[in-house]
């Protein structure tokens, strides 16, 4: 059908990061040392996501699916068991910004823990036309990353781009890709489709991923990022907020560390509600902690002594307390942001339930969504290594056993929002209609324009669901709206 494209964007989207440049070692022999000679991470259970995003001037679509679907595929590992020690890595390529002596290939941040250090250099990418070496940046992702050297440890390199695969004259993609396997780094190849699709260039992209031991999946970038609203999100942008309160920042890198935590919420909230929600859940995973700043999470993890903590290294209003004192506020602000955690990992679940059900409707597309691509890669080279996962997506039986998406079924609606680059929508039949109504050329028809405060707009919304009043209240922008028979259309903020 002619939405199958946007429709099948839903979850459309990747990891990435950012940050400090490597050089590029030219091994003329291709030998790749083996990963982990010099390990740095003591702990067995570790995931470690090497991401290469192509750069070049056509791949705005694909940095804006990365900042997107960031959170949720960490939230998807933030439930595996054992809980994983995830370490990601991210690489740029075929951007003219780059050194050409490296094959345009840049290592914008080595493999890290820290996520708002992720979100913070993935938001600072830009695209610049270039070629598109793609042999070379998996080299530099192999030869310049200090991967782990447990036999239990999850060794993956992302690779994402739209232009032919085999363009490097000096590294044989294929060939890089099956010493990285041999070395134990499984490559998953993601052609992303610009423009007309190219069988042949995505064949090559398709036997990259097989040389590589990996999976190869497929985004039509050219639709942007779909995502799902729900009631939910609001409530969960504020808790998040709550949840900031309860950072004390030490150290050199305390105030720098706090206020990139803020920056990255307007990060994620910039791009719309359900981005900034699925943000909000993370922070309430078990895979976010900021040891290197925060005092509340750096004592919890053991890394640091809270007798051995320098004065001046404590935020002022610590210094004059006593050590038993800065001990109950530290046990105090722990205690706060636990039910604060609480809330948002319970109104989470509500909203994945939701999502699914969403989901759900979505299941005979037929193009593969890159976010569930992902996800399902890492899964199952995690699941050969002991990790046990919650079934993706939920059942219909297990959805419709709560009362919002009951509720949520006696309506349609979608969202556009004021000022964003990308539209959020419900998938549900309005939002097909709709996108047929625009492929067509045509007006999308409502029977009803709903003015904001007017007594017609107080009616239509109380009649509504709780949870989807806080939505359509809280919403700057444009929503459409299927009630019974009637479509109303409300704008200017509701």
């Amino acid at each position: 059908m002619k939405h199958a494209a946007l429709i099948s964007s839903l979850v459309a989207a990747s990891l990435a990061v950012g940050g400090l440049a490597a050089p590029v070692a030219h091994a003329s022999d291709n030998e790749i040392p083996l990963p982990g000679d010099a390990p740095t991470v003591a702990n067995a259970h570790v995931v470690e996501l090497a991401i290469c995003l192509d750069t070049s001037g056509s791949m705005d679509g694909l940095l804006n699916s990365a900042r997107q679907k960031l959170w949720t595929i960490v939230n998807d590992l933030a439930k595996a068991e054992p809980t994983p020690r995830l370490r990601v890595a991210l690489l740029s390529y075929g951007n003219d910004g780059h050194n050409p002596e490296n094959g345009w290939v840049k290592v914008e941040t080595p493999f890290t823990e820290d996520l708002d250090t992720v979100s913070q250099r993935l938001f600072g990418l830009t695209t610049h036309g270039g070629t598109e070496l793609v042999g070379r940046v998996v080299q530099v992702s192999l030869q310049e990353l200090d991967w782990h050297a447990s036999a239990g440890a999850l060794r993956m390199i992302f690779v994402a781009g739209n232009e032919s695969a085999d363009q490097d004259d000096q590294i044989a993609a294929r060939t890089i890709c099956k010493q990285a396997s041999e070395s134990g780094i499984d490559v998953n190849s993601i052609y992303c489709v610009y423009g007309d699709d190219d069988s042949e260039v995505m064949s090559g992209w398709r036997e990259l991923g097989r040389a590589g031991n990996g999976e190869f999946a497929m985004i039509d970038q050219d639709n942007g990022s779909v995502v799902i609203a729900t009631p939910y999100d609001q409530t969960l942008i504020r808790l998040s907020g709550e949840l900031n309160e309860t950072y004390i920042p030490f150290g050199d890198a305390g105030q720098a560390g706090c206020s990139n935590q803020a920056a990255q919420d307007a990060n994620a909230e910039q791009l719309n509600s359900a981005n900034a929600a699925s943000r909000a859940a993370t922070k309430a995973g078990k895979l976010y902690s900021c040891g290197s700043w925060d005092l509340v999470d750096a004592i919890r993890n053991g890394e640091v002594d809270l007798a051995e903590v320098a004065e001046e290294d404590l935020p002022e209003d610590m210094r004059a307390l006593t050590h038993a004192q800065r001990l109950a506020k530290i046990e105090a602000m722990q205690q706060r942001r636990t039910e604060l955690q609480t809330q948002i990992s319970e109104l989470d679940q509500l909203r994945q339930t939701l999502l699914n059900k969403e989901l759900a409707r979505q299941a005979t597309t037929e193009v593969v969504s890159f976010d569930l691509a992902i996800r399902s890669a890492i899964r199952t080279k995690a699941e050969v290594l002991g990790f046990t996962f919650a079934p993706l997506g939920a059942s219909v039986a297990r959805v419709a056993s709560h009362a919002p998406v009951q509720q949520a079924e006696t309506f349609d609606y979608f969202v556009q929002f004021a000022g964003g680059s990308m539209d959020t929508w419900v998938a549900n039949d309005l939002v097909v209609e709709f996108e047929d109504a625009r492929l067509d050329g045509k007006d999308f028809e409502h029977d009803v324009h709903v003015v904001p405060g007017t007594p017609e707009a107080e009616a239509v919304i109380g009649s509504l669901p709780a949870q989807m009043q806080e939505l359509v209240r809280s919403v700057q922008g444009t929503v459409y709206l299927r009630w019974g028979d009637t479509i109303h259309l409300l704008t200017g903020g509701c």
